[in-house]
């Protein structure tokens, strides 16, 4: 009879191969609910919403930030300035991200059948 720490040592080492497996790209994760079934991730286009609706979000502020500044109802200019460029590299993040897509369906558009 195996002793509970043989089991779980024996358990620990299958979760770390299988860990080794998945970050070499051999394995997809297999994410379980708490009932046993498997669980999608948000798909691909429900995650772009997300990240824009962020970036949006992100301008607005810093446009009410900037405009509070300027009408004298706050003086944080730093934090003004601050939000104003955390917008500013999240949209440029944002269009580089589109620019890497439409080249990749560019690739796909021209590749022979």
């Amino acid at each position: 009879m195996s002793s509970p720490i043989a089991l779980n040592q024996s358990q620990m080492l299958e979760s770390l191969q299988q860990h080794k497996e998945i970050a070499k790209g051999a394995i997809q994760p297999n994410r379980m609910d708490n009932l046993g079934g498997n669980v999608q991730g948000p798909s691909f286009g429900t995650l772009m919403t997300r990240k824009v609706q962020g970036v949006n979000a992100d301008q607005i502020h810093a446009a009410q930030m900037r405009t509070d500044v300027d009408l004298g109802r706050s003086d944080d200019l730093v934090g003004a300035m601050v939000a104003s460029q955390k917008a500013s590299l999240s949209f440029s993040a944002l269009i580089q991200v589109r620019n890497k897509l439409v080249s990749a369906f560019d690739d796909v558009m021209k590749m022979p059948l």
